[in-house]
């Protein structure tokens, strides 16, 4: 038992590190109801075509995103939609932090 939990959080540490990048969150935000081109995305965001194929990359080594080929045009989407329903979590915890600290800094 001891074996797969020091497993998992040796997994979920590798998962983390796809997460660095404020770019690859955005680009999963994008993810999150549909599946997208890179052309899609660059068009939704202010990165280049590179840029997003390497990100895309990264995401797809890690498990994160998968594909599906329709003629030359490779499309991205959530491997799991948990991983949104985490982060959602993520960003509700962020936007509190963000809230509780304006709190004390407007009451003093």
């Amino acid at each position: 038992m001891k074996k797969m939990e020091n497993q998992i959080y040796q997994l979920h540490a590798q998962l983390c590190e796809a997460f660095i990048s404020p770019k690859r969150l955005e680009i999963l935000n994008l993810l999150q109801d549909k599946e997208l081109s890179v052309k899609e995305l660059v068009k939704l965001t202010d990165m280049r075509q590179s840029n997003i194929s390497q990100h895309l990359s990264i995401l797809r080594e890690k498990g994160i995103v998968k594909t599906r080929r329709e003629g030359t045009t490779i499309y991205y989407s959530l491997s799991n939609p948990k991983i949104i329903k985490a982060f959602n979590i993520l960003r509700e915890i962020l936007k509190e932090n963000i809230n509780e600290k304006n709190k004390i800094t407007f009451n003093i």
